[in-house]
């Protein structure tokens, strides 16, 4: 006898056996065992949800002769034709293959003939998007007013192409996605009936690998076992049937990714490659990886949601404390983006490699996102009290390595003054502190949100470039800025972030373009430098008038 698959095996032919679709199920049995049963059924979801086995029990319950608390007995002739493709009374379509006019118009023919046997004639019509607008037309009156004893179930995957006269005449059920342990417990349950030893690891990661489909889980599953026939299926099988790579190299490349240790995750992916590890596969489930990240970064209690144990959700927080949400969403954004081209790429390998450079060298990106992480990576450095003998614009430019530099560390001291500075309201800011605050202005801003922190990205910082007044000027370009110039706590919010940021207690004067800030004099403009201005990819306005010196 030939072998048959697992998916196929294990159909169910009860609504008892129906997993993972409980509202669905309980409505069509309420209606069964009430005789309201509709005319015609839409069923809409993902692929391998149960949209054909309801179909299916459904046809068989309407027609059998001795329900059982709304399902089919199984036993009668009618559910034993049914069950074996034999039965005149309901017809499978396949409207991929069966899409036009005249597939509908002999449909519709048919259904002038009552059934011979049993109370209905049901056509189950499979991926109803695929037919054609003519078809759809055709179909449109007789779904209007079919006769009492045909029953149409339409099942889609894409119910968004379905004309709205034909949504409107149709009872619509939308079959949810199948969580994961759902579909690990249905897939224990089998495999002690198979008496097929399997580890509970391997069949979470199958019931994971599934994406909310019971039968993509069956047909994974099966290849596994087929693999490994004879043998116990561990969690390591699976990857190796699967091409699938585990959680403990995308901690180590994440890390090798915070390091900027490109030598590293090269090696490291020269290893997943030599495994025969499927690299678009790879990039899918590290997108994965990084979303947990950030979702653990974020917040709390999210065990149940992300589906992992204790031990991996605790190396997960470990990890998540040691790189910003910002940074996590530029990973997620190079490696979504990466998901999109490789099907088009005749290198996978080669892109692959670029967005893992990416990843550590921030420099190849011009976006905002990428703008801020160097920038932050500078002030770092500058708060350690790091001093480079190459200029800063050249260092964010990517023009010199930190390991190039020559570096002279003096962190105790950076780090008494940031304590001093934000102990004391007393401003001590000389000239070379507003310099630097006026170097870290993008830093500053991306930590203040709201319509401030808008406003502000308007905004110039100024100061006086002869020590002679030690204020921080932020010169608004017009009257939008005015209801900041005498705002107390807008003022004490920039001025502690500022601080923070700088080391220094500066005190901040917010004034407007057309105001004159001393004797008729305006101030100049020293927003960053001019090179790290052009090397950093950022476009800044600026306006001439206002450069002048005091």
């Amino acid at each position: 006898m030939s072998y048959t698959a697992l998916y196929r095996k294990f159909r169910p032919d009860t609504f008892a056996d129906v997993k993972g679709q409980d509202a669905i199920v309980q409505t069509l049995k309420n209606q069964i065992k009430a005789d309201r049963i509709g005319h015609a059924y839409l069923f809409c979801g993902t692929r391998g949800t149960g949209k054909t086995t309801i179909a299916k029990i459904l046809a068989k319950t309407v027609n059998c002769e001795h329900p059982v608390d709304g399902s089919p007995c199984g036993e009668c002739a009618s559910c034993r034709a049914i069950s074996a493709g034999s039965s005149m009374n309901v017809i499978e379509i396949d409207a991929a293959s069966n899409n036009g006019v005249d597939n509908i118009r002999e449909i519709i023919e048919e259904t002038t003939y009552s059934p011979t046997e049993g109370r209905f004639k049901v056509y189950i019509i499979d991926e109803v998007h695929m037919l054609s607008a003519g078809a759809f037309n055709a179909l449109l009156k007789t779904l209007e007013e079919p006769p009492s004893y045909v029953i149409f179930i339409l099942a889609t995957t894409e119910a968004h192409k379905i004309p709205v006269t034909i949504l409107s005449r149709c009872q619509r059920y939308d079959f949810k996605r199948i969580s994961i342990t759902t579909i690990a417990k249905r897939l224990q349950e089998l495999m002690q009936e198979e008496h097929v030893e399997v580890e509970e690891h391997a069949i979470r990661y199958v019931a994971k690998k599934a994406d909310g489909s019971m039968r993509d889980a069956l047909s994974l599953l099966d290849q596994c076992i087929a693999f490994y026939l004879g043998e116990t299926l561990t969690y390591e099988h699976v990857l190796d049937v699967l091409g699938a790579v585990d959680t403990e190299v995308f901690s180590r490349m994440l890390r090798q990714i915070l390091k900027k240790d490109v030598t590293a995750l090269m090696n490291t992916l020269e290893e997943l490659v030599m495994q025969g590890r499927e690299l678009g596969q790879f990039v899918t489930d590290f997108i994965w990886y990084l979303r947990n990240l950030l979702l653990v970064k974020t917040s709390d209690d999210l065990e149940d949601v992300l589906d992992i144990s204790a031990d991996n959700l605790k190396m997960l927080e470990e990890e998540a404390a040691m790189v910003r949400e910002n940074a996590l969403m530029r990973y997620i954004r190079v490696f979504s983006e990466l998901a999109n081209q490789l099907k088009y790429e005749s290198s996978k390998r080669i892109a692959l490699e670029v967005a893992l450079i990416k990843m550590c060298r921030p420099q190849m990106e011009n976006d905002i996102g990428s703008l801020q992480e160097r920038v932050r990576e500078l002030e770092k450095r500058m708060a350690e009290g790091v001093v480079y003998t190459a200029s800063v614009a050249q260092e964010a430019a990517g023009e010199v390595s930190p390991q190039s530099a020559k570096v002279q560390t003096d962190g105790a001291a950076s780090a008494e003054a940031s304590e001093s500075a934000t102990a004391s309201q007393v401003y001590t800011a000389a000239p070379e502190d507003l310099k630097k605050a006026v170097a870290m202005w993008p830093g500053i801003l991306a930590e203040i949100g709201g319509r401030f922190g808008s406003m502000l990205t308007l905004a110039k910082p100024q100061y006086r470039s002869d020590g002679a007044d030690t204020r921080l000027y932020i010169t608004f370009p017009d009257f939008r800025g005015e209801r900041y110039l005498y705002d107390d706590q807008s003022r004490e919010l920039l001025e502690s972030i500022i601080a923070q940021k700088t080391g220094a207690a500066i005190e901040v004067k917010m004034t407007l373009r057309s105001e004159n800030v001393s004797a008729g004099t305006k101030l100049a403009d020293v927003t960053i430098d001019e090179k790290l201005r052009t090397k950093v990819h950022f476009d800044i306005e600026e306006d001439d008038s206002d450069s002048e010196e005091w």
